[in-house]
């Protein structure tokens, strides 16, 4: 599927996404083939990370307006950041082109989204906040909404696992998603999204799920030197917080094991080497040694001590 790629429809090139035949710069290529040819005025992404991320690139790429309705919690919506995968490693670029113009928020469009992506996803947005708090360049307006859509988080999804017909819930779901997704589009992040890029663009590892897996190990690494910021979240998760995230994360019924995600304990030295080359601002030194171990506990599924 190389030839002919330019005259795929949107159908196809979803199948082919689905089937994991095309590289996420190869899904670009076909869909400006079909923006082309269908002399499209704007792109509307209904979905989740994946087709939000898809339409940010078309706007870059064409300058067409976005509009945005989610339908899962990852608050990339609200992020002027785009992540491609090429040659095996992910890139990341900022640009105020890639921010969308209109995001609309439906709670009852998230009803049916299936309660154990919907914890993932929660969790994937709760990162964002929670590596917010000790960025270098936060601010008391983003440690605010972190604060805020940490909270909002912890109370929506243990609310939806128990209903996920709870309107309430996927509201405030939502709500916190939109505060984690807006300090990720403020402040720079760190050592948990530096892993989480690395496992997503170079072994393929499913994004949400390899969130929920690194955030209690990752917050362990980095608690004793971000333990100022991170106080205001004891009440939550109490005074060890890569522990009670670990235990909160367990209580979602989501996987604890990067070895569950089908990584193979062969590629935690090739992770570490990657994770390690040209890293993210970090509260407490990224460490070969420190990293392998962080790495072989997520893999295992351990709780932080």
């Amino acid at each position: 599927m190389t030839a002919d790629r330019d005259g795929l429809s949107a159908s196809e090139i979803a199948t082919a996404v689905a089937e994991q035949r095309l590289s996420a710069l190869e899904v670009t290529e076909a869909a400006l083939g079909v923006i082309a040819s269908t002399r499209a005025d704007s792109v509307i992404a209904y979905g989740g990370g994946s087709t939000i991320g898809l339409g940010k690139a078309i706007a870059l790429r064409t300058n067409l307006p976005q509009v945005v309705i989610p339908t899962t919690y990852s608050g990339s919506e609200v992020t002027p950041i785009l992540g491609e995968t090429q040659a095996g490693l992910k890139i990341t670029k900022r640009d105020r082109q890639i921010l969308p113009k209109t995001v609309i928020y439906d709670p009852e469009l998230t009803v049916r989204l299936p309660v154990a992506v919907s914890m993932a996803s929660g969790l994937n947005a709760m990162a964002h906040a929670l590596e917010g708090l000790y960025a270098q360049d936060r601010n008391p307006v983003s440690t605010l909404q972190a604060l805020a859509g940490v909270e909002a988080l912890h109370g929506a999804l243990p609310a939806i696992l128990a209903n996920p017909a709870n309107r309430a819930a996927r509201s405030a779901a939502l709500y916190g998603a939109w505060l984690c997704g807006t300090v990720l589009g403020t402040v720079g992040m760190s050592l948990h999204h530096k892993l989480c890029h690395t496992l997503g663009g170079s072994f393929g590892l499913q994004h949400a799920e390899t969130h929920a897996v690194i955030l209690p190990q990752a917050l362990a690494y980095n608690e004793d030197g971000a333990r100022a910021a991170l106080a205001p979240l004891a009440g939550l998760f109490g005074p060890r917080l890569g522990a009670g995230l670990f235990d909160f994360t367990a209580r979602l019924g989501v996987p604890l094991s990067l070895r569950a995600l089908g990584l193979a304990e062969s590629d935690l030295d090739r992770a570490t080497r990657i994770a390690t080359q040209n890293p993210y601002c970090n509260p407490v030194p990224v460490e070969p040694a420190g990293i392998q171990r962080l790495l072989q506990a997520a893999w295992a599924g351990r709780r932080p001590d």
